[in-house]
């Protein structure tokens, strides 16, 4: 069943840069039942924000952008799946083409700007999810001629609360114009303070909800330092580091390099992981943190956890080494918890932050 799955997935694996391969690839994991995921090593298990994940890997958001697939996502050995970026009103996104391999990068670039099929729709497939696998996080965004911004966030959290485990707020896609400004002290501090209010109104009807804010890889460390104090002031759940970045490293051999918007995959990780390890110095354990960009293998994976994340997400990798990557990621972790003698995965986190943050580790001992 596995493989046939894999054959069909396949186009998008290798096709990427085309969006109906992508369609395709839903398509399958639509028709073709999939077996649940075997019971995961318990030394696996992470508690954060209040939900016990049964492994530390989670799908980014960027996938399932319209709820279709979550419970399928599941089974392909995560712990958890993020669905979105969904918008308040349906969207088309940016003019296609909006997404480009850089297959000798093993990276993605992608210019999409939140295609979403809008609250309304993306909330009746999950509302209708009899059973679930899983954890099931929703990430929000704003519609890109939206009059109010951060009203359309705090719509997200009412919409969604009934159907959401948790909930992201990307306000760090490079993809809508002007988005990333949501960052700055005093319209995040407006942001949080309005988003966190939705929340605990909802949780007066259903169960209250953490919320989780996804930053940039390319902020500067007063940025970070600002973004972080303004977390901790409004006392939110979590934090996602990091979002594709505007950048584009020497290291880049792809002629598909050039392309404007977020780059993710491979070369994403040193700055994403190195961003990670700051933003957990400066949480000093006030709440958790998720670590995404370039993971590709169980040593990207423990990189992660030991710069300071309690959980891990990627996406762009498999594109290029499978559908299945999590069930290998998850064997070769257990597997670094008896080489380093660790008991649970869960006692490394944060292990090798302050080595990450100063530079003294790089991408370069994780391949």
């Amino acid at each position: 069943m596995a493989s046939l799955i894999h054959t069909l997935i396949r186009p998008m694996l290798s096709f990427i840069d085309s969006e109906a391969a992508h369609r395709l690839a839903i398509k399958a994991l639509l028709t073709v039942p999939l077996p649940p995921a075997a019971p995961d090593d318990p030394r696996l298990e992470v508690n954060a924000f209040g939900l016990n994940f049964p492994n530390p890997l989670g799908l980014a958001a960027g996938f399932d952008k319209n709820g279709e697939v979550a419970n399928e996502i599941l089974r392909l050995g995560f712990g958890f799946a993020e669905v979105g970026t969904i918008t308040p009103l349906p969207q088309q996104g940016n003019p296609r083409p909006r997404l480009f391999r850089l297959n000798q990068d093993q990276a993605v670039i992608n210019r999409l700007g939140f295609p979403s099929e809008g609250h309304t729709t993306v909330h009746a497939r999950l509302a209708a999810l009899v059973q679930r696998n899983g954890i099931i996080g929703v990430n929000l965004g704003a519609n890109k001629d939206s009059a109010d911004r951060i009203d359309d966030y705090a719509r997200g959290i009412t919409a969604f609360a009934d159907a959401a485990d948790y909930f992201t707020i990307n306000v760090s896609s490079p993809n809508t114009p002007g988005l990333r400004d949501l960052q700055h002290a005093e319209a995040l501090d407006d942001l949080l303070a309005r988003v966190l209010a939705a929340r605990d109104q909802a949780a007066e009807h259903f169960a209250r909800k953490p919320v989780l804010l996804k930053i940039a890889p390319d902020l500067t460390l007063i940025e970070l330092d600002a973004i972080i104090s303004r977390a901790r002031a409004r006392k939110i759940d979590g934090m996602i580091v990091a979002n594709t970045t505007v950048s584009r490293p020497a290291s880049l051999h792809d002629p598909a390099a050039r392309q404007q918007g977020g780059l993710s995959g491979r070369p994403l990780f040193f700055p994403s992981t190195h961003m990670l390890a700051q933003t957990y110095l400066r949480v000093e354990n006030q709440f958790p943190l998720i670590g995404t960009g370039g993971v590709d293998s169980p040593q990207t994976a423990m990189a992660k956890i030991e710069a300071g994340a309690s959980l891990v997400q990627f996406y762009s990798s498999l594109i290029f080494k499978g559908a299945f990557l999590a069930f290998a990621i998850k064997r070769g972790l257990v597997n670094l918890l008896d080489q380093k003698s660790c008991p649970r995965l869960a006692d490394a986190i944060g292990v090798a932050a302050a080595d990450w943050a100063s530079g003294k580790l790089s991408a370069d001992n994780f391949r």
